[in-house]
Parts: structure tokens; sequence; C-alpha cells
């Protein structure tokens, strides 16, 4: 059984005890979230799709809150002596899907 879901303006295909991360969530480590946004199920043989998902949810529990790699963001423009560096790190929810109620 699988689900895909939609979270932080993605996309993500989730079976039980899946870990992914997604965009940052407003929940600390230990908490349960759930996703309503359910795309699609999949059972055994047969696929809801769009209004077919109506009342299904995802559960999920928080693992962890954190930082992704630094991304090196460079702006340069020749002959003007304009140069100008950033970092950026993304912040993210690693969480543990527990539960997917179809």
């Amino acid at each position: 059984m699988y689900a895909i879901i939609a979270t932080g303006g993605k996309q993500y295909k989730v079976s039980e005890g899946d870990v992914i991360r997604v965009e940052k969530l407003g929940a600390e480590a230990g908490e349960t979230v759930t996703f309503d946004q359910v795309l699609a199920v999949r059972d055994d043989d047969t696929i809801k799709v769009g209004g077919e998902t109506a009342g299904a949810s995802v559960e999920a529990k928080v693992l962890a809150n954190a930082k992704a790699k630094k991304v090196i963001v460079y702006k340069y423009k020749r002959k003007t002596g304009y140069h100008k560096k950033n970092g950026h790190r993304q912040q993210y929810t690693k969480v543990q899907i527990s539960k997917i109620n179809a």
C-alpha cells in the first residue's frame, strides 16, 4: 500500500515505515502530524485518485528538524568589479510515515 501526498509545494510517494524529508513543519520532534492532502492511494490492486480519496489521510511522526547542506549563491557581472557570494541552508523536517488511512 502506498499513497501520494502533497506538502510544502511538493509531492511525495510514501509507504508505511518510510522516512522522508519535507519542507519545515511547525512541529517538534516526537509529535505526530497528519497530512490531509492525499492525491492518490493504492491498496493491493485498486487505486483511488482525485475525489475518491476524500477523507483519506496519512499520519507521520516527526523525527527531527534540521538544516540541509549549504548551497553557495554567487553573483558576478563582468568588467564592473561586481561579485557577491551568499550561502543558504534550507530548513526541513524529517518524518517517518506511521499509518495510511484510506
